[in-house]
């Protein structure tokens, strides 16, 4: 069953060494042999970005980032368990420095309700138009160590016709 409220709050908020530690996805699926990420809008709607947010300690990353990636964008699916990497950040709304983590993951379902459904837009796109528009400097890393993945891997996992 899918929760349709986000979790609030920082009292569960996982911190290494005066950082707040964040975990996301890159959200992915192959339409008409071509790959697709999807990205979605910041709360303000001023950037585009992809699904993250705060590693609780009741909950391990992957946990963390498949619910951030439900949360966020409504979406579910397989997560890759190799991390995309590890940066280290400052926050552009509020100082904060952060470590953020990424993984990739495989789409198989798109949900029409979802927790943050009227605070955010989501659009798929194809990985150029994604790394043109993404706010983030750590994950345009992130999405370029992904698409480094896919194409050096002989037959990448689901998304064979895509490649």
């Amino acid at each position: 069953m899918v929760r349709l409220v986000s979790r609030t709050g920082r009292h569960l908020q996982r911190y290494s060494k005066g950082l707040r530690l964040v975990v996301g996805c890159i959200p992915y699926r192959c339409k008409d042999n071509e790959l697709e990420v999807l990205m979605i809008s910041s709360q303000k709607g001023q950037a585009m970005l992809f699904p993250k947010g705060g590693w609780e300690l009741d909950e391990s990353k992957e946990e963390a980032a498949l619910r951030e990636t439900l949360e966020e964008a409504g979406v579910v699916g397989d997560i890759d368990e190799d991390e995309l990497g590890k940066w280290s950040f400052k926050s552009k709304s509020r100082g904060i420095y952060h470590e953020g983590r990424m993984f990739a993951m495989l789409v198989t379902e798109q949900l029409e309700i979802w927790p943050e459904k009227n605070v955010r837009q989501r659009l798929w796109m194809k990985v150029g138009d994604a790394r043109e528009v993404c706010q983030n400097w750590w994950m345009k890393e992130a999405l370029d160590i992904f698409v480094d993945r896919l194409t050096a891997q002989p037959a990448p996992l689901h998304t064979e016709e895509c490649t």
